[in-house]
């Protein structure tokens, strides 16, 4: 919630195919990112849940540095209704940058593609509106360079059939991607969802994701009230929506920063779904976690 000498903010970075996008992006998010050893370079979409200073406040300066980095391509600032004005009034402190900016305002059952990930939205509980967001990829099958060889397919055709398309070959015979497909691959899906009271939508958007990152802002249980008038959730809240949503894996996140030790209270989510970590500066994980190829 607020930053802490040994504690940023929440924030998040997915990279896919050499591209990534940003969600959130509180008061020093680019030296948080840069002690994780990421790159911002490549970020070419920013998502904002929500309007609070804890999820927005640092963008002037992680603009200002983005343009250090010799960044010319467009970036896209998105986020629910009132982001085109709380951008533009923080842009006064970072009115010139080397590169063009877009700001779409989001609505809940808006779908966004962006560089091969598919995003999607879903309205949360809060005091401001706030939107959650899935990131979803969806993988080619396994190419079978066998299936491939046994057909006498050429080579150069072999792209074109991994995309999904029917190609003629120059003997004249029409060969489907199906023919030289190994196998399907599911698609990989990151979920992500604060600031929220833990309303039962959150599990049927976060259904089967690989990875869900929750918000956990108290890990004590008699917390409760607390949290219903603040709008927020407890690490067994988050805990029992991961496992209504049968999800991979629990990342909590979005403490309060008079939590100090959130491992302390780990046990109180595990009854609920052993997978839970209470996530740390610099976490990571690459998906898929098998080999599935690739």
């Amino acid at each position: 919630m607020v930053p802490l000498k040994n504690r940023w903010l929440t924030c998040c970075l997915i990279e896919y195919l050499g591209n990534a996008l940003l969600i959130d992006c509180g008061e020093g998010t680019q030296i948080a990112l840069h002690l994780s050893g990421r790159k911002i370079s490549h970020i070419r979409t920013l998502l904002i849940t929500h309007t609070h200073a804890d999820h927005i406040a640092g963008l002037p300066g992680f603009l200002l540095t983005l343009g250090n980095t010799g960044k010319t391509s467009p970036l896209l600032i998105a986020g629910p209704k009132g982001i085109r004005k709380t951008v533009q009034a923080l842009l006064t402190i970072a009115p010139f940058l080397p590169y063009p900016l877009e700001v779409q305002e989001l609505e809940p059952q808006d779908i966004l593609q962006r560089d091969g990930m598919e995003i999607r939205c879903l309205a949360l509980m809060h005091s401001v509106p706030c939107l959650g967001y899935r990131v979803t990829v969806y993988r080619k099958p396994v190419f079978s360079p066998q299936k491939a060889e046994a057909l006498q397919i050429p080579r150069p055709f072999y792209r074109q059939l991994h995309e999904g398309n029917t190609v003629c070959l120059p003997d004249h015979r029409m060969i489907a991607p199906e023919q030289v497909i190994e196998k399907e691959r599911p698609p990989l899906s990151v979920c992500y969802c604060t600031d929220t009271l833990p309303i039962p939508a959150i599990a049927r958007f976060a259904e089967g994701a690989d990875l869900m990152i929750c918000e956990g802002m108290y890990g004590e249980d008699d917390m409760l009230d607390k949290m219903e008038k603040k709008g927020h959730m407890l690490f067994s809240d988050a805990a029992a929506l991961a496992a209504q949503a049968g999800v991979g894996r629990l990342w909590l996140t979005h403490y309060s920063p008079a939590m100090q030790n959130p491992n302390d209270y780990i046990a109180n989510a595990k009854k609920f779904f052993p997978n839970v970590q209470a996530a740390w500066d610099g976490i990571c994980l690459s998906l898929p976690e098998g080999k599935d190829g690739g």
